[in-house]
């Protein structure tokens, strides 16, 4: 069983660091080189343990959305908290990620969409990034039309086009961070956006 820990705990580092090549340079321009560097593991080691460069993408990206994305949305539910505020934390929480030093500015997801858009990417690796891209849009679009403050706000009413609106202000963020924009220029823009869809 010890040996077993280890191991996992091995591939936990080992998937953080290549999900930080992926982020830095996206699926194409990840080589296996710079993959296994990273890892701190041969090429034999790294197909043994995870297959393929296409299937260590898949384990990456789900890496990815369990530590970095989905530690987000806490804020979206805090009791005794407008929903102004929750999406203000919620907005904030986000952009600040995409502006830590200790990782690539901008957005995992929002790169290798593009990427992903050019269609040279393999299929499985397009779905799943495709997915984690909407992931953001229904979650705000579910809160728009579930949420009591929402729909006595009359949110609820452009639910969709509401939560595309803050997705869209955050693949703007990322694109800002990856441009070494400063973070504090863009609270104002936040409040701007939330003001504009009625909060």
């Amino acid at each position: 069983m010890a040996g077993g820990r280890k191991l996992e705990f091995d591939k936990q580092q080992a998937l953080e660091a290549a999900m930080q090549v992926f982020w830095q340079k996206g699926y194409l321009g990840a080589s296996l080189s710079d993959l296994t560097s990273s890892m701190g593991i041969n090429k034999p080691s790294m197909y043994s343990t995870f297959g393929n460069k296409e299937k260590l993408f898949l384990q990456a990206t789900e890496y990815y959305i369990e530590h970095h994305g989905k530690s987000h949305l806490a804020f979206l539910s805090l009791p005794d908290t407008s929903l102004r505020i929750r999406l203000r934390k919620f907005l904030n929480s986000v952009i600040s990620a995409q502006f830590e030093n200790s990782n690539p500015k901008g957005c995992y997801v929002m790169l290798c969409m593009t990427e992903a858009a050019s269609g040279d990417m393999p299929e499985q690796a397009r779905e799943l990034i495709s997915e984690a891209a909407g992931l953001f849009p229904a979650l705000l679009e579910a809160l728009f039309k579930q949420d009591k403050e929402a729909i006595s706000l009359g949110l609820d009413k452009n639910a969709k086009s509401n939560a595309l609106t803050l997705a869209t202000l955050l693949n703007g963020t990322a694109a800002m961070a990856r441009a070494d924009y400063c973070q504090a220029d863009l609270q104002p823009v936040i409040d701007n956006t939330l003001n504009g869809i009625g909060l």
